[in-house]
């Protein structure tokens, strides 16, 4: 069976339609959602009421508790503060009602989903580089064979094996045999590697194949949402950046 994992879709409906396209054409049999559906973008409702349609599995980022009342945002930087404050103000009551139902973490048989690290997901620690990842040591044994996560927005995976972690620099990989890996799906809807297209992650539990794709999008029109909606305008800029 392949999977589908969508992260940090950040309220893109542009981005988001693109790679559900993309996720259907490579055959996966469902969609997992790691969280992050709202904030920064100019289309929560929608990207909501689309996640809640295709996920078999969503998940609670950071962004959807501030969205939501599940988390306190004061302490965030004030262009994320008014995104924020703007998504909470339009969530329709559904919406809202349905992203605080959500769990941090789930698992999907031996696959597990985190929003962050999944040391401590309710605190939403980031896993950047693998100096972050030797966070999760003291609980590996207790991780499934592979985690996926999103918040960073980076398309990275990391190697556990004997008390270490290295990096795996791969666009494409398969799972060893005794190793615990924690891959980060990347971004949908605010990619953060320069690389300005939508991005998503696979994963084949037959192959045992994890691999990223990118997925070109209507960069323009999300833009003009975001610039159109009044929300800090370096939202949209960033966008074709891909930082």
């Amino acid at each position: 069976m392949r999977i589908g994992i969508i992260s940090d879709v950040h309220s893109n409906i542009e981005a988001l339609e693109a790679v559900l396209a993309e996720v259907e054409a490579k055959g996966c049999a469902l969609v997992v959602c790691l969280g992050d559906v709202v904030g920064y973008g100019a289309s929560p409702n929608e990207c909501c009421e689309r996640i809640r349609e295709v996920a078999e599995i969503c998940l609670l980022g950071n962004h959807d508790a501030a969205s939501c009342g599940r988390m306190d945002y004061s302490r965030y930087y004030n262009a994320a503060r008014q995104a924020l404050a703007w998504t909470a103000s339009r969530l329709t009551p559904e919406n809202e009602e349905w992203l605080a139902s959500l769990p941090y973490v789930d698992r999907l048989g031996n696959v597990g989903l985190s929003h962050g690290s999944p040391l401590e997901p309710e605190k939403y620690h980031y896993v950047y580089e693998a100096e972050q990842a030797e966070r999760v040591l003291p609980i590996a044994e207790s991780l499934p064979a592979i985690t996926f996560i999103g918040h960073s927005h980076l398309c990275k995976a990391f190697a556990v094996e004997g008390g270490r972690v290295r990096e795996i620099e791969a666009e494409r990989f398969r799972l060893a045999e005794g190793v615990r890996y924690l891959v980060s799906a990347g971004s949908v809807g605010q990619p953060r590697d320069g690389d300005s297209r939508a991005c998503f992650a696979t994963f084949d539990t037959v192959s045992r194949e994890v691999a990223w794709h990118r997925v070109a999008y209507d960069i323009e029109a999300s833009a003009r949402r975001i610039f159109d909606a009044d929300l800090p305008v370096n939202f949209g800029k960033r966008l074709f950046l891909g930082i």
